[in-house]
Parts: C-alpha cells; sequence; structure tokens
C-alpha cells in the first residue's frame, strides 16, 4: 500500500509540474532570473532542471497533504472506518 501511495502523490504532481515549468518558463527567461541580486552562475538548462525540481517538490507537498487529510471511508461490514490513505 505505500508504494501505490507513493505513486499516487508523485505521478500527479510529476504532471503538473511539467505544466506549471511550462509556463513560468514560457513567461520568465531564465537570463532574467536574479537571486539575491546577483546572476546565477548556471546554464539556461541547469535553471530548468533546478526550477522543475523546486516545483515537483512542492507539488509532492500538496498531493501528500490531500492524501493525508482524506476522510476515512465506513465500509459495509467492518468493524471501523478506514482512516484514511496514512
Amino acid at each position: 500500500m505505500k508504494y501505490r501511495l507513493f505513486i499516487w502523490i508523485m505521478w500527479p504532481s510529476f504532471l503538473v509540474s511539467i505544466l506549471a515549468e511550462g509556463l513560468l518558463f514560457t513567461i520568465v527567461h531564465p537570463a532574467e532570473l536574479l537571486f539575491f541580486g546577483h546572476h546565477p552562475n548556471i546554464s539556461d538548462e541547469g535553471i530548468y532542471t533546478l526550477g522543475f525540481f523546486v516545483i515537483w517538490i512542492f507539488c509532492s507537498f500538496s498531493s501528500a497533504l490531500t492524501a493525508y487529510i482524506l476522510p476515512g471511508i465506513d465500509t459495509e461490514g467492518s468493524k471501523g472506518s478506514d482512516r484514511g490513505l496514512i
């Protein structure tokens, strides 16, 4: 069940982060970015990669929070209720 939950969290967040990075870097070019007033000494591809992983982490936290706060399901014939996914 834990591997299935991991995939339920990571796969949708991966797909959304692809879309979010495409939208972000359509609007902002990596050469225009400033970090603490300085241009980073990283190639454009490196900034794209770092941006993707940062966006993916935030989307993963969002998906994990959603899985965590899902209500339990009362099933017929069970002694108790399912307490959610986690």
